[in-house]
C-alpha cells in the first residue's frame, strides 16, 4: 500500500483509502466536482474528481473506503490528488488497520508512564479520584487510551488524547519546579483530567467526528462533569478543592471566546492553560510541517495560526 505520508508530487497511486468526507462544490465558473477528504493510518490528503459524471462517484458515501486512480499534484504548498477513477472497494480489498491514524508512541507504554503520573499526586482525595476515574474504572479508561485529543487539528489519531495529556503534564511538571507556589498535586491532577470530556465529545475511530453531547456542550463541561461524578463519591472530599479543580478544567483554555467558561484566576489554573496552548501549538505545526514532505518553501498563510509557515533547515 502506498501511504499518505510517502506522497510526493508527480507521483501516480492507485490503491484503497478511507473517504472521511465527499462534497459537492463549484469552481469559480461555476462547474460542480467533489472535493474528498481521504485517509489512511499516517494522514489525510484532500482530493479532488473535476468531473461530476466519473463512473463510481456516486456509488460510495463517506466513511467507505475506495478504489483510485490518481495523480498527486501540489496547490496553495498542499498536496492533493487528482482523481481519475474511483469506486467504492470490495471487501478483501483493504485491511482496516491500515485506516486508523494511531500515535508514534506505544500506548500502553504511555499509559504506563501516565499512571506514575498519578502516583505523584500525595493529596489523599486528588490521588482517589484519579484512581477512580483512570484505573478502576476500566471501561473510561480504555475510551481515554484510545481517544484522540481533536478532529483534525493536533494529536487527531488514537492515542492522540493520551499522548497530548502527558505532554501537558510534563510542562506542568516543569513549571511547578520553577515557580514554588504553585500547588503541585492541584496542578497535575487538572493537567492529567483537563480534556477528559473529549473521550464524549468525539466519536470513536474510524470516525473521530463529533457527537451530539460535544456539539452541545463541549469537552471542557462534559470533563467537569465527569469530574464532578466523581468527587461525589469519595467521602470527605473538600469543597473548596474540588471547586479549584473544576476552576482549572473550566478555564483551561484560557479565554472566552476559546470556549471557556471562566477566565483563569488561580496560579495553578493560568499554568495550565499555558501548557496545554503550547504542546496544541507546537503540535500543529509539527503535523503541517510533516504534511508539507521535503518542501522547505513558505507553506502559504494558515488561518488558524494566523501566520505563513516555513520550516527551519537543519543544522
Amino acid at each position: 500500500m502506498k501511504y499518505i505520508d510517502s506522497f510526493k508530487e508527480g507521483m501516480r497511486i492507485s490503491d484503497v483509502y478511507l473517504c472521511k468526507n465527499k462534497q459537492v462544490q463549484l469552481t469559480k465558473s461555476g462547474k460542480e466536482y467533489f472535493s474528498l477528504l481521504l485517509q489512511d493510518k499516517t494522514g489525510t490528503v484532500d482530493g479532488k474528481v473535476w468531473e461530476p459524471a466519473s463512473p463510481g462517484i456516486s456509488d460510495f458515501d463517506v466513511m467507505d473506503y475506495v478504489a483510485l486512480d490518481a495523480e498527486i499534484t501540489m496547490f496553495n504548498h498542499s498536496l492533493q490528488l487528482n482523481v481519475k477513477r474511483i469506486r467504492k472497494a470490495r471487501e478483501g480489498e483493504y485491511v482496516p488497520a491500515d485506516y486508523l491514524p494511531v500515535s508514534s508512541h506505544d500506548i500502553e507504554s504511555m499509559y504506563s508512564q501516565f499512571l506514575e503520573k498519578i502516583d505523584s499526586v500525595k493529596n489523599p482525595y486528588l490521588h482517589k479520584l484519579l484512581v477512580l476515574l483512570f484505573v478502576e474504572d476500566k471501561d473510561f479508561a480504555k475510551r481515554f487510551k484510545a481517544s484522540s485529543a481533536a478532529k483534525n487539528i493536533h494529536h487527531s489519531f488514537m492515542g492522540g488524547l493520551l499522548e497530548h495529556t502527558l505532554s501537558v503534564c510534563t510542562l506542568c511538571e516543569f513549571f511547578c519546579t520553577r515557580y514554588p507556589l504553585i500547588n503541585h498535586d492541584l496542578l497535575i491532577t487538572a493537567a492529567l483530567c483537563h480534556d477528559i470530556g473529549k473521550t464524549a465529545e468525539l466519536s470513536p475511530f474510524p470516525e473521530n467526528d463529533y457527537t451530539d453531547e460535544g456539539q452541545l456542550l463541549g469537552h471542557i463541561v462534559i470533563g467537569n462533569q465527569i469530574i464532578r461524578d466523581k468527587f461525589l463519591l469519595i467521602d470527605g472530599f473538600p469543597k473548596k478543592l474540588f471547586h479549584e479543580l473544576s476552576h482549572c478544567i473550566l478555564s483551561h483554555h484560557g479565554e472566552l471566546e476559546y470556549g471557556s467558561p471562566k477566565k483563569p484566576a488561580l496560579l495553578e489554573a493560568f499554568a495550565l492553560n499555558l501548557a496545554d496552548n503550547t504542546d496544541a501549538k507546537l503540535q500543529t505545526v509539527s503535523e503541517i510541517m510533516k504534511a508539507a514532505g521535503s518542501n522547505s518553501d513558505w507553506l502559504g498563510y494558515n488561518r488558524m495560526l494566523e501566520t505563513n509557515l516555513r520550516r527551519t533547515d537543519k543544522i
